[in-house]
């Protein structure tokens, strides 16, 4: 029996976070694992807001999938992100510099993440969370978003307003 903290990976709707924290889980990874498995998956950056609504302030959520910029970093910080994974970053400059590849990747990252929390008028990220929802701007829905009828009632993309 396991005892610590514990993550599970590939949550995209609220009921299945509320069923990982019943479970014993700590941490939320929200991930449609790129979507290559259901290129039809909604973008966890539209689900992330109800699974936090879900699972309330004290659990803790990463997101991944599509995080290639700072204003992505940022956008998921806003919107109820402890931390945000980024892979494809890590990878780009892994494949062209190594090491100082992926020193320089993340450099950006940082720099396009101070830059956007600063243009918000934010200057930390306890800031921008405690903001974050007031400031971001969302799109329109449209049928990839909900894919059924009743999706939105079950959270399935719940982002969109």
């Amino acid at each position: 029996e396991w005892n610590a903290p514990s993550a599970v990976k590939g949550v995209c709707r609220p009921d299945d976070a509320i069923r990982a924290v019943e479970t014993g889980f700590t941490t939320m990874w929200v991930s449609n694992h790129g979507a290559r498995q259901l290129e039809t998956s909604p973008a966890t950056i539209d689900v992330l807001p109800s699974i936090r609504e879900a699972v309330g302030p004290d659990v803790e959520i990463i997101l991944d999938g599509g995080v290639q910029r700072g204003t992505d970093i940022c956008k998921a910080l806003a919107l109820g992100a402890d931390s945000v994974g980024v892979g494809k970053p890590y990878l780009y400059g892994l494949a062209a510099g190594g090491t100082e590849g992926v020193i320089k990747a993340y450099d950006i990252l940082k720099v396009e993440l101070d830059r956007a929390m600063g243009l918000l008028g934010t200057g930390t990220v306890d800031e921008l969370k405690k903001r974050g929802p007031g400031l971001i701007k969302k799109r329109n829905g449209s049928a990839r978003d909900y894919p059924d009828r009743y999706a939105y009632e079950r959270g399935y993309g719940g982002g969109v307003i």
